[in-house]
């Protein structure tokens, strides 16, 4: 990676942990020269360093690249938000999670990567995972070797740089009726949570790799959100993200509509759009389009990859246009690193950012930046947005839409004014 790239922490390390990393004490901080003291806010990103646990993970300051929420004002339309979020994000030969951080940088937009934790854990240190209702060391989606664990890495720790979110998608990822997350208790997804988080914070002492530098934040803060393996197990998981502190869960299927909290959590679904040449409408994921082109072959026809390649981009595009030009509803929209179909569902995901993330009013943002702007907003501007169906426009235009005086943002919610904090 590029020098002005990298955070340097090696020096850091060594001055903070005499050159040790066993020794590392998770309060020790080195504060470069020159960086602005506490009096001024939160330290600027790579300002401080401070090691977390086995130094895996360290606090390095203010994420950058986060814009400051602001509420509407009384008339103004609201922007079109659209999230692209990746399952099971992690590096490997096909090279797609770093392809993707560059047509994000290439085009204005942040996204959400939601990681497996196992992605981070060693083939020969798997029975470290307890899967619920499995035996130890079992994983539908396998473990990971030191070329993919630091590859991955090193993608993290570039995408949070760049004001990316990293979620999680769990570990093992298990489906089905048979031991699937869907039979999964409260407490059971309290435990594949914590291995996840545990994953992320130990893969220093889990693989014995001593070069790599740390991620450069701390896992616990970083975490809000999630998408369930499969979409299944969303009721007793969302029980136990509550509990946890998240923000927000993209375990759900809905309409384009504006979204509302469930149980204490942001309901940030996937949609259903236009999909061509059908009746009925299909979930904004890479996944479900293959299903209903070539059913669960993930290498069908290759005559046809192009057409299906397009029909997903079409349909994804109509889906946008749809909000934008109506409800301004966020679109979210769910993906996979894979080359299902000769990879035509990358280019058809690749084509959508470059068509719709430079227009105006629209923000391609992580799930982060978008509850940051929700939180930041009137509740009753919200539910007046909520009232709004599919593609609909209002009537009277945004202006008189939107004309009541919103109340004031409480005092520490994002968005309010700076004397109120």
């Amino acid at each position: 990676m590029a020098a002005t790239q990298r955070i340097a922490v090696g020096a850091m390390v060594a001055a903070a942990c005499a050159a040790s990393l066993a020794g590392c004490a998770g309060d020790a901080t080195v504060v470069k020269p020159g960086a602005p003291g506490p009096e001024q806010g939160a330290p600027a990103p790579g300002s401080v360093f401070r090691p977390i646990g086995d130094g895996s993970t360290a606090y390095t300051g203010a994420q950058p690249h986060l814009p400051t929420p602001e509420r509407l004002s009384p008339g103004q339309k609201p922007p079109q938000f659209v999230v692209f979020s990746w399952d099971g994000a992690g590096e490997d030969s096909q090279k797609l999670f770093s392809h993707f951080r560059e047509v994000a940088k290439e085009n204005n937009a942040t996204m959400t990567y939601f990681l497996s934790g196992v992605y981070l854990l060693p083939e020969e240190k798997r029975d470290l995972y307890k899967p619920p209702q499995h035996s130890p060391g079992r994983s539908d989606i396998g473990f990971n070797d030191e070329r993919g664990i630091a590859d991955t890495l090193e993608q993290l720790r570039l995408a949070w740089l760049e004001g990316n979110e990293i979620g999680t998608h769990f570990n093992g990822h298990f489906c089905g009726p048979d031991s699937g997350v869907g039979t999964w208790s409260v407490d059971e997804w309290k435990s594949e949570i914590a291995q996840a988080r545990s994953f992320v914070k130990s893969w220093r002492s889990n693989t014995g790799m001593r070069a790599e530098e740390p991620l450069p934040f701390d896992y616990d803060k970083e975490l809000i959100g999630a998408r369930t393996p499969c979409l299944e197990g969303r009721k007793n998981f969302v029980k136990a993200a509550r509990d946890l502190g998240f923000r927000y869960d993209s375990s759900g299927v809905n309409d384009q509509v504006w979204p509302k909290k469930k149980e204490g959590l942001w309901d940030l679904s996937m949609q259903l759009v236009p999909f061509p040449g059908h009746t009925y409408e299909q979930l904004t994921m890479d996944y479900n389009f293959m299903v209903g082109q070539s059913g669960t072959q993930t290498q069908g026809d290759p005559d046809k990859f192009d057409y299906w390649g397009d029909q997903m981009r079409d349909g994804l595009l109509k889906g946008f246009y749809r909000a934008y030009d109506g409800n301004r509803a966020p679109l979210v929209i769910g993906n996979h690193f894979e080359s299902w179909n000769g990879g035509t569902y990358m280019r058809a995901v690749e084509e959508v950012v470059k068509e719709v993330c430079t227009k105006p009013e629209v923000r391609c943002v992580s799930f982060r930046q978008l509850v940051d702007w929700l939180d930041a907003q009137d509740p009753r501007t919200l539910a007046r947005l909520r009232s709004l169906e599919v593609g609909e426009a209002p009537r009277q235009g945004w202006a008189s839409f939107l004309s009541g005086s919103p109340a004031p943002a409480p005092k520490g919610v994002p968005g309010a004014p700076a004397d109120q904090r």
